[in-house]
């Protein structure tokens, strides 16, 4: 037996990608709203949410909407070490990352010191700062009551 996902709407994909200087296309309606359903999603994880839809969707597509997504500033990318780089439609806030170390869920986390974005480490060395990534590593609850 086969169990289908429904994509949740995102109102506004066309609008943010016209507004994000794209074209909009059904292929990068698809993928946006499946960011929407997803986040912190793989490439894989959208590829099969966007086939569920368009069956002859390929992964290459997806990977092209992720790229012009990003490059566009439409998404963020994270890449946390060891996993497939996932993405987010959260973006602007340099918000932070939970990582679990045994399952790899990922959880958003605001800022741990001072307002975001947090651009003010304890010594910058001269650098012009313009965004900021943290990522916790630990086990999420659920992992973490397993191994207890």
């Amino acid at each position: 037996m086969t169990h289908t996902h429904e994509l949740a709407p995102h109102a506004g994909a066309s609008d943010a990608l016209r507004a994000a200087g794209l074209r909009v296309t059904e292929p990068r309606v698809a993928v946006y709203e499946a960011l929407g359903a997803l986040p912190h999603a793989s490439a894989d994880a959208v590829h099969a949410a966007v086939s569920e839809r368009m069956p002859r969707a390929s992964l290459q597509s997806v990977y092209n909407a992720l790229g012009d997504f990003t490059d566009a500033g439409l998404v963020r990318r994270i890449e946390p070490a060891g996993h497939a780089m996932l993405f987010e439609l959260r973006i602007g806030d340099n918000h932070h990352h939970l990582v679990c170390t045994s399952c790899g869920a990922v959880q958003d986390v605001d800022c741990a010191v001072g307002h975001a974005p947090c651009l003010h480490p304890s010594d910058a060395h001269g650098f012009t700062l313009t965004s900021a990534e943290v990522t916790y590593w630990g086990l999420c609850p659920a992992c973490a009551s397993v191994a207890a």
